[in-house]
């Protein structure tokens, strides 16, 4: 009877081990593979004032970047 016991539970935690330990494994390579994607984009230079911004802050226009609305018209004058 202690037998049957110890080989069923034996068989239970070896079904655990297969399938609820692989998923941990696998969520914690997601979690590194999202800290190794750098946290800031891009910077470029403000094409009027020299100012470096991140690509997401800048202003296009005219296929150069600008740190402001201010440095358009300013580039424009």
């Amino acid at each position: 009877m202690i037998l049957k016991l110890l080989l069923i539970s034996a068989v239970i935690y070896i079904v655990y081990i297969m399938f609820f330990k692989q998923k941990s494994v696998a969520t914690t390579t997601k979690k590194q593979k999202k800290e190794n994607k750098p946290q800031a984009d891009e910077m470029v230079e403000c094409a009027n004032c020299g100012v470096y911004t991140e690509i997401s802050e800048c202003i296009l226009s005219n296929g150069k970047y600008y740190c402001s609305d201010e440095c358009i018209i300013e580039a424009k004058k």
